[in-house]
C-alpha cells in the first residue's frame, strides 16, 4: 500500500455534502472498472466484515444498480444506485437511496457525482455526495459511513495492487 497517495474526506453540513478526493496507483481504465462494475464493486465497496451482493446492474444512463451490504450475520441493507449521466472514463452521476428487498425506496437519498483523471499512471477520483436532507446526512454518518467509506477505500487500492500484478 503506497501511503503518499492523496486522500481527503471532508464533510460539510451546512452544504449537506460530503467531498472525497482519492488517488489510486493505478490506471484510468481500471479504476474507472472498479467504480463501475459490479463483478468488481462487490469485491470492495463493502467495509470488512461485511460484503457486497449486487443483484443487479444496468450501468447506462437511466439504469441501475439494486445491492444488499451483507452483515456477518447475514442482515441485509439494500440500495439502488440509478444512473443519470455518463462520459466513459471522465465522470458519471448517480442518485443512491437506501431500499427493501423489494425495490422500494426511503424518502431521501442522495447524488453522488464522480470525476476521474489520470496523470503519470496515477488515478485521482472525486467524488461529492450531496444528501437531500441533513437529517439523512446525519443518520449516514452515525451509521459509520465515514469509517466504512475510508475502509472500503483501503479495500479498492488493494484490490487494485493485486489486480494490477495480473
Amino acid at each position: 500500500m503506497n501511503n503518499n497517495l492523496l486522500f481527503d474526506f471532508t464533510v460539510d453540513k451546512a452544504a449537506k455534502k460530503v467531498f472525497i478526493t482519492r488517488e489510486f496507483d493505478a490506471g484510468l481504465s481500471l479504476v474507472w472498472d472498479a467504480f463501475t462494475k459490479a463483478e468488481i464493486l462487490d469485491q470492495w465497496v463493502a467495509p470488512k466484515p461485511f460484503l457486497s451482493k449486487t443483484k443487479y446492474q444496468d450501468f447506462k444512463v437511466g439504469g441501475k444498480r439494486f445491492y444488499a451490504m451483507v452483515s456477518p450475520e447475514g442482515q441485509e441493507r439494500w440500495a439502488i444506485q440509478q444512473y443519470t449521466s455518463i462520459n466513459p472514463k471522465t465522470n458519471f452521476k448517480m442518485f443512491n437511496v437506501f431500499a427493501d428487498k423489494d425495490e422500494n425506496p426511503e424518502p431521501f437519498g442522495s447524488d453522488w457525482y464522480y470525476t476521474f483523471s489520470e496523470e503519470n499512471g496515477k488515478t485521482t477520483v472525486r467524488i461529492i455526495i450531496y444528501n437531500d436532507s441533513l437529517e439523512r446526512m446525519e443518520r449516514m454518518i452515525a451509521m459509520g459511513f465515514t469509517e466504512g467509506f475510508k475502509a472500503s477505500m483501503v479495500n479498492l487500492e488493494n484490490l487494485l495492487t493485486s489486480l494490477s500484478n495480473k
